[in-house]
């Protein structure tokens, strides 16, 4: 089935010692697994920076601070099988609580309760091509060791 909505989603880009916080997703139509900044979908009304605060207490149970909108990047892609078309509003932003840079991983949840994990990766497993970060024009806006 071919989605048909374009979804606006708002994403942190959380960085520490040339690591970043991300999600690790899995695709099983594709047997890979994929990394993206954690964030999720703003409601009609909200702003993303609104929604990029709201979905990380959501998910992590972790609050943010010194948010920048730093981009918008137009994301067409493919996940089990069905294209997805998103608008994904960028923020740097740094987490309040200091024990979080000192933390590997943590387990996260989706509002349907299902879980998932958030940790630190290192720029270089994408910047080599070991691991994928999406949307996949991120790591090239974002990362000046790989902008050409």
């Amino acid at each position: 089935m071919l989605m048909k909505n374009i979804r606006c989603i708002a994403i942190a880009w959380i960085t520490h010692q040339d690591q970043i916080f991300v999600l690790e997703g899995y695709d099983p139509i594709k047997s890979s697994y994929f990394y993206r900044p954690i964030g999720g979908g703003i409601d009609f009304g909200e702003t993303g920076l609104a929604a990029v605060l709201r979905e990380f207490q959501e998910e992590t149970q972790l609050a943010l601070k010194n948010l920048e909108y730093l981009h918008t990047i137009e994301n067409i892609f493919t996940y089990k099988g069905q294209t997805g078309h998103e608008m994904v509003c960028l923020y740097r932003a740094d987490f309040v609580e200091d024990w979080i840079y000192q933390t590997p991983e943590i387990t996260a949840y989706e509002d349907s309760g299902k879980s998932f994990r958030a940790c630190w990766v290192n720029l270089s497993d994408f910047r080599s091509g070991q691991k994928r970060l999406v949307p996949e024009s991120l790591l090239a806006l974002m990362d000046p060791q790989t902008r050409r």
